[in-house]
């Protein structure tokens, strides 16, 4: 597993792919420097298209270790790529007991995890989804920084409004999990309100 280190295939795709990313789309980056350099931190946001977690792996030096649906490890055109690239494997459908032991494992080593609380990428005409309790759960047993950020704008060739913003980080503390979760979601919506306004 990947924690801290980057793995040799994701250091290579991110040097290839992050300029091809960032002519291509040309998106605004926002506040990437509430990122903490070090630490267990968990990047986590809204979800809308496929290419999301590219916007904050481009964002950072750091590795992230994404929290990714099992159907891309089911598939042999694609579980390698998941696997080497230190993706950890989620069941939607079931308890994930080993897939949140391994997400720990990365925060108590220092690491960073993305997550999407929301479950699956938006289709709807919902601003945002009701979220899921994985993030401030992981983030008050591992006492890791929740570092919200929020998309908006449409992935096509030289976009001229898509937009990730990053709010400061903060941490679950003293919270209970459904305060923290309302916390984080308001967080989320408030950021792309922001981006939005400001487009």
């Amino acid at each position: 597993m990947m924690n801290k280190n980057l793995s040799f295939l994701y250091k290579l795709s991110k040097f290839l792919l992050k300029p091809i990313f960032l002519f291509y789309y040309k998106p605004k980056i926002i506040n990437k420097e509430n990122i903490p350099n070090d630490g267990p931190i968990i990047i986590v946001g809204n979800h809308k298209h496929l290419y999301d977690q590219c916007l904050t792996i481009v964002s950072t030096k750091r590795g992230i270790h994404y929290m990714a649906k099992k159907e891309y490890f089911d598939n042999k055109k694609t579980a390698w790529f998941f696997k080497n690239v230190g993706c950890i494997s989620v069941d939607r459908n079931n308890k994930n007991k080993e897939s949140v032991e391994k997400a720990i494992n990365v925060l108590n080593d220092g690491g960073a995890i993305g997550i999407f609380p929301e479950g699956t990428r938006n289709k709807t005409k919902k601003f945002l989804l009701p979220f899921k309790y994985g993030a401030v759960s992981m983030a008050k047993k591992t006492n890791s920084y929740l570092v919200p950020f929020g998309i908006t704008g449409d992935y096509k060739f030289r976009s001229k409004n898509l937009t990730i913003r990053y709010g400061e980080p903060f941490k679950v503390n003293n919270m209970n999990l459904e305060e923290a979760n309302k916390i984080l979601y308001k967080k989320i919506e408030n950021l792309m309100k922001q981006n939005l306004k400001e487009k």
